[in-house]
């Protein structure tokens, strides 16, 4: 599924308003073992926001997401594990990303495309916005851009999907993505929420964890019998 990775997890535009203090603080993070770490665990999808209305019509069918990161700082990849709820069922799915520390990307291959994202910060450390730009030919080859956007908005605004710790935001924290999604020429309205209490991976997340479990006792296990 493309969406998702779109979703969760983007080459990012220079959209910012150099006018404004505040957006400065909304820039594509350097990928730094330490901006990295801040990646690292569970994460939930928060929204989803985009002018695109293919974007938006996928968006409308995910009800809910939360996803792992786990860092491989020696290979610059990151592990990928995703719990999606689509229509009322529970969709799994596991990919390694590329990380590039040169031009703050990280990348996904799916197929004959490469979708490349870049990590926006925040000043709160439990939040932070993935972004892709939908016109990068590597993102999308095909993808129509709608009439208006070419006259109202010569720099098309990217894919924004905000994560977060928890799988709901506190009303502070929801301030500061408006801001950034702001910031990045988008619009409150053009935002799409996940909702947590329609999610459905929560029994195959704790069949997972019991598994992993499992496995990581055995070698031990083993040695002492050994």
């Amino acid at each position: 599924m493309a969406l998702p990775w779109a979703l969760a997890v983007l080459s990012l535009l220079p959209l910012l308003d150099a006018r404004s203090p505040v957006c400065a603080n909304f820039t594509a993070a350097p990928l730094t073992n330490s901006t990295l770490d801040r990646l690292s665990g569970k994460w939930f999808y928060i929204a989803g926001a985009s002018r695109n209305p293919e974007f938006k019509e996928a968006a409308k069918t995910f009800q809910a997401a939360f996803f792992y990161f786990a860092l491989n700082h020696t290979e610059d990849t990151i592990e990928l594990r995703q719990y999606l709820t689509v229509g009322n069922h529970c969709v799994y799915e596991s990919s390694i990303l590329n990380v590039h520390r040169e031009n703050k990307t990280i990348s996904k291959r799916e197929k004959d495309k490469e979708r490349v994202v870049s990590m926006i910060l925040t000043t709160d450390p439990k939040i932070y916005m993935l972004a892709q730009d939908p016109d990068d030919e590597q993102n999308n080859p095909s993808l129509p851009r709608p009439p208006t956007q070419a006259s109202q908005h010569p720099h098309p605004a990217p894919l924004l999907t905000p994560a977060a710790d928890k799988p709901e935001v506190t009303s502070e924290q929801l301030k500061v993505l408006h801001e950034a999604i702001e910031c990045k020429g988008l619009d409150k309205s053009e935002i799409i929420y996940a909702d947590v209490k329609k999610d459905q991976c929560g029994p195959l997340e704790k069949q997972h964890e019991e598994e992993r479990k499992k496995t990581n006792e055995e070698p031990q296990e083993d040695a002492e019998q050994g």
